[in-house]
C-alpha cells in the first residue's frame, strides 16, 4: 500500500482508514473511495483509474453496512468485488421520503458541509435549522452559502436571519456564477478535504460546483419564476475534483429533510432553549402553562423568540416519535 499511499491521500485517505486495514487485507484488497452512486452501480477510484463496480456486498446487512457516496472500501484485487466497507469517519442520513421507516444515506467522510440557500423567497429559516442539526449531530462543521446576491437588494437581510440561527455560524454571501465572489470558498478545499453541498432544488448547488471547477460540464437549470421554486438538476450523488485537490461532494436537491436519530443535533441548535429550559421549577416542564416555566418568562421577555420555540419543539416532537418507534420494533 506504501506506493499508492500518495494517490489515496489525494482523495482522502489518512490514518483513521489506514489503522483499520490488516496485513492480510492489504495483500488480498485494495482501498477505493465511492466517486458517485448510480442505480445498480457505483464508481470507485483508488490507485488506478475510476471503475464502476457492483454496490451489493455479500453477507451484508443493515443499510449502513452498505456503500454511499464518500466511502472507502476494500475490493478484491483480483475479483474486484467489494469486501467490505470501512468504518466512517461520519455518515450523513435522513428518513426516506413517503416512508419515515426506512433511513436513506446522503453521503459519508465529509469534512465540511455548505448548507447552500438562495436569498430569494425559497429562503427559509426553518430548513436551514434541520440542516445545521444533521451537521451537529455527525460532527461536521457547516458553513450557510447564501447564493443568488445578485437578485436581490437587500442580501444582507438573509445573511442575518441565517447568522441569528447559532452564534459564531459561518454564513457566506456569494453570486455562484462569479469566479471572485465563489473563490474564497476554495479555502475549505485543500488538498484531500471533502465538502458536501446540501439544500433545496434550484438554490445554484449545481452552479456554483461548475464555477468553482472552472467548469461547465454539470447542467443546470432556471427556477420556476412565481415561487422562485427549483427545479431537480442533479439526480447522483456525486464527487468532483477541484484545483486544489480538494473533493466536492455535490447531492440531490433536497425540500423534505426528515431528521434520522438527532437528538444531540437538535440540542447543539437549540442550545438556548435547553439551557433556559433547565431553570424551570419542575425537571418535566412543557413549557405550556405550567408555572415557573423560564423557557415562557424568557420569550416573554423578549429573550427568547416563539417563532423559534414552535420549531425546536416541532423538531424535538418528531426525533421523540421516531424514538419510540425504533424501540418497539422487535429485535
Amino acid at each position: 500500500m506504501q506506493s499508492t499511499r500518495e494517490t489515496l491521500e489525494e482523495l482522502g485517505w489518512n490514518d483513521f482508514f489506514s489503522a483499520q486495514v490488516t496485513t492480510q487485507q492489504s495483500k488480498q484488497c485494495q482501498p477505493v473511495r465511492v466517486m458517485a452512486v448510480h442505480r445498480g452501480k457505483i464508481a470507485v477510484a483508488g490507485a488506478g483509474a475510476l471503475r464502476f463496480i457492483s454496490p451489493y456486498i455479500s453477507g451484508a446487512g443493515p443499510l449502513d453496512d452498505h456503500p454511499t457516496v464518500g466511502d472507502w472500501l476494500l475490493i478484491d484485487r483480483d475479483t474486484a468485488e467489494t469486501v467490505c466497507v470501512l468504518r466512517r469517519m461520519n455518515l450523513f442520513k435522513r428518513r426516506a421520503p413517503g416512508d419515515p421507516r426506512k433511513e436513506q444515506m446522503i453521503a459519508a467522510n465529509v469534512d465540511t458541509l455548505f448548507i447552500v440557500a438562495s436569498c430569494n423567497q425559497d429562503f427559509s429559516v426553518a430548513r436551514l435549522e434541520r440542516y445545521l442539526v444533521l451537521a451537529r449531530e455527525v460532527g461536521v462543521n457547516p458553513a450557510v452559502v447564501l447564493t443568488k446576491t445578485d437578485l436581490t437588494s437587500t442580501p444582507e437581510t438573509f445573511a442575518a436571519a441565517a447568522r441569528a440561527i447559532q452564534p459564531g455560524l459561518c454564513v457566506e454571501l456569494i453570486n455562484c456564477r462569479d469566479p471572485k465572489s465563489v473563490a474564497h470558498l476554495a479555502s475549505w478545499c485543500g488538498r484531500g478535504k471533502t465538502v458536501a453541498l446540501l439544500g433545496s432544488s434550484g438554490v445554484g448547488k449545481s452552479t456554483l460546483v461548475n464555477t468553482l471547477r472552472g467548469s461547465d460540464s454539470i447542467a443546470t437549470q432556471a427556477i420556476r419564476t412565481g415561487d422562485d421554486t427549483g427545479r431537480h438538476t442533479t439526480t447522483v450523488r456525486e464527487m468532483h475534483r477541484l484545483a486544489r485537490g480538494g473533493w466536492l461532494l455535490d447531492t440531490p436537491g433536497m425540500r423534505e429533510l426528515q431528521l434520522s436519530d438527532a437528538a444531540e443535533g437538535i440540542s447543539e441548535v437549540f442550545d438556548d432553549f435547553i439551557q433556559m429550559a433547565q431553570r424551570c421549577r419542575f425537571s418535566d416542564c412543557a413549557h405550556g402553562g405550567e408555572p415557573g416555566c423560564a423557557v415562557q418568562t424568557a420569550i416573554a421577555a423578549g429573550a427568547l423568540k416563539m417563532e423559534r420555540f414552535g420549531r425546536w419543539r416541532r423538531l424535538a416532537a418528531e426525533d421523540g416519535v421516531r424514538s419510540a418507534r425504533r424501540s418497539k420494533r422487535p429485535r
